[in-house]
């Protein structure tokens, strides 16, 4: 039996947050939207911008920079919703511009240090090497909260 673990190949959706490149797995991307028409929730947390009608579903929108504490942006023609699903939750993501699919080692994958960026670690799931550049890698469960608050709500 051969081992292969070690040397896994992730595919990730890459994009831009201020000057910063992330990334998020492929596997956990439905879709990516230009920016729509959001309504806002009263009494949400800050980071949650508002909904969106996506199909008839109704979804929650977070303001990505906001839930990771970073200087707030103008909205562009760049600027785009990522649609995430984790377990049976579905969310929108606002961040300023997705660059690319790509696939990076796991190899080159190197655990989240403390703060990457000025980010709590615990939204991190490691920061890839990709070429010349760092990708931060999220950990979309502990952004999302998945499993904590927002199941509590239903």
């Amino acid at each position: 039996m051969e081992e292969t673990v070690h040397n896994e190949e992730i595919q990730l959706v890459v994009f831009k947050l201020n000057r910063e490149s992330y990334g998020i797995s492929i596997l956990q991307v439905q879709e990516i939207k230009r920016m729509l028409e959001i309504t806002r929730v009263p009494h949400s947390p800050d980071y949650v911008k508002g909904v969106i009608n996506l199909r008839g579903s109704v979804l929650p929108v977070l303001d990505l920079k906001k839930r990771l504490d970073l200087p707030p942006g103008e909205y562009t023609d760049d600027t785009r919703i990522i649609i995430v699903k984790m377990e049976d939750v579905t969310v929108g993501l606002i961040v300023d511009a997705v660059s690319e699919v790509t696939t990076i080692s796991s190899d080159s994958v190197e655990p989240p240090h403390t703060v990457v960026s000025g980010l709590s670690a615990q939204y991190l799931s490691g920061v890839g090497k990709l070429d010349d550049t760092l990708l931060i890698l999220l950990n979309l469960e502990a952004i999302v909260g998945v499993g904590a608050d927002m199941t509590k709500a239903s």
